[in-house]
């Protein structure tokens, strides 16, 4: 028996022994139980996951006797149900699942972690089949996945793994009515409200109802709000679309602070719940350094803006995933989480990108540009003075490349002269080749292999 089974074979042993304690001998006035709910009636994402961790840790710093989970969710993200799941694995305290109305998919799974299960008349439980956002049957090795965290969770809580496992199938999908999981060992009793339920876990005994709802702070509320995945996806392309705008445009302005605010909707909420460290933030931040530097300093675009790039990345996919999901009870690293984060930034960053260039040549016509943007263009003729740099005399003359150009960099002309030069059609040229200059433009050469 692995160590983890131990342990929970353990725990329950442990919660038995208290029941049984708890049966034979009398308190008085100091046996009032205290069961704390979660309400969690909303799909398995971030958020939720939030909510009953937070929960779950709220319930034992109030001392709670009990933990009642209240149910009624259609499924969600298999990685927030498996942190959830892992959650009340670990709990020191009894967890009592009330299925009130569905516990479909990813609320099959939570349900089957809990101590215990009680019903409502009318309610279901099962049909735990991984699909994707449209509704589609994802490949076997999610099934697979899926399966087999479903029979480990049966099998740690002493349940019948086969039934869990039956869940799962594609080909005949298991979903129970109350006394067909009473039949199989699925549920513990019918019971048509919390009160009931509570009623009869006490057994005559005391008992108070402590919600949840009541210990959070607006701190909490507004956390739980930017959570969301879909937020979260708008502050990501705030970020990404700020960033793409300001180095487009000149001057620091609107961009910026559009790409300042996203990261701290963004990061802010997510490290006070927990789910983003230090080392991510710190992450992001060298991310956006590096890149900076190989727009800025560094001639070209090499290794220093592709490791920029990935930086970012993998701060903001991390950012998404609670670090103790990366990490296996064993110790190994688990990435499984962090595929569908990574996979969500780099659509965010695309629809960002996309939407900030077709929204800068809406708003380049309008005066709306000039609050974002410096418009005005430097002309002779219009009382500037030493804008006129005489790039043009060079256009059709050859140049010596300076520094390597990968296509920018810098060239060097016959009396000594040194510039900034791009290649027009892109590539790369080492430093002591020969190019012609086939344009001039703002201060460049634009050149080409002679």
């Amino acid at each position: 028996m692995s160590p983890v089974c131990f342990y929970i074979r353990m725990k329950h042993l442990f919660i038995c022994f208290l029941s049984l304690l708890s049966a034979v001998t009398v308190f008085g006035n100091d046996s009032t139980r205290v069961f704390y709910r979660i309400r969690l009636d909303q799909d398995i994402d971030k958020a939720a996951q939030r909510l009953v961790v937070s929960g779950l840790k709220k319930a034992e710093e109030a001392s709670a006797d009990y933990i009642l989970l209240d149910l009624d969710t259609y499924g969600g993200a298999v990685d927030a149900a498996d942190s959830i799941r892992t959650a009340i694995l670990r709990c020191e305290l009894p967890v009592i699942a009330y299925v009130n109305m569905q516990a479909a998919s990813a609320g099959a799974l939570i349900s089957i972690a809990c101590d215990s299960i009680y019903m409502k008349t009318g309610s279901s439980i099962g049909a735990a089949t991984v699909v994707d956002q449209s509704g589609n049957v994802m490949p076997d090795k999610y099934q697979s996945f899926m399966r087999g965290m479903m029979r480990s969770t049966a099998q740690a809580t002493g349940r019948d793994p086969h039934i869990a496992e039956s869940m799962v199938d594609t080909a005949d999908v298991l979903s129970l009515t109350p006394s067909e999981a009473i039949e199989v060992g699925y549920c513990d009793g019918v019971y048509e409200d919390v009160v009931s339920v509570v009623m009869a876990i006490a057994a005559g005994e005391d008992y108070i109802i402590r919600s949840l709802d009541d210990d959070m702070t607006w701190i909490d509320r507004i956390i739980q709000l930017l959570l969301n995945p879909l937020l979260q996806s708008i502050f990501m392309m705030m970020i990404i679309g700020g960033i793409f705008v300001e180095i487009r445009t000149p001057g620091i302005g609107l961009p910026l602070l559009t790409a300042i605010v996203g990261a701290v909707l963004y990061f802010a909420p997510a490290y006070l719940g927990h789910l983003a460290s230090h080392w991510e933030i710190m992450l992001f931040v060298i991310g956006l350094v590096l890149i900076g530097l190989e727009i800025f300093v560094i001639p070209g675009f090499g290794i220093c803006g592709i490791s920029g790039i990935t930086a970012v990345v993998f701060a903001l996919a991390f950012a998404m995933v609670d670090n103790a999901e990366l990490f296996r009870w064993d110790g190994t690293l688990n990435l499984e989480p962090v595929v569908r984060p990574i996979g969500l930034v780099v659509i965010s960053a695309a629809a960002a990108i996309f939407g900030s260039i077709w929204l800068v040549r809406k708003l380049y016509s309008t005066r709306s540009f000039n609050y974002i943007a410096l418009r005005q263009e430097l002309k002779a003729e219009d009382g500037f003075t030493g804008v006129e740099s005489g790039l043009s005399d060079l256009v059709g003359q050859h140049v010596t490349v300076f520094t390597d150009m990968r296509p920018s960099g810098k060239v060097i002309t016959g009396d000594g002269r040194i510039y900034e030069a791009v290649l027009k059609f892109g590539g790369f040229s080492s430093k002591g080749e020969t190019l012609r200059v086939v344009h001039a433009e703002q201060g460049r050469l634009y050149c080409d292999k002679a």
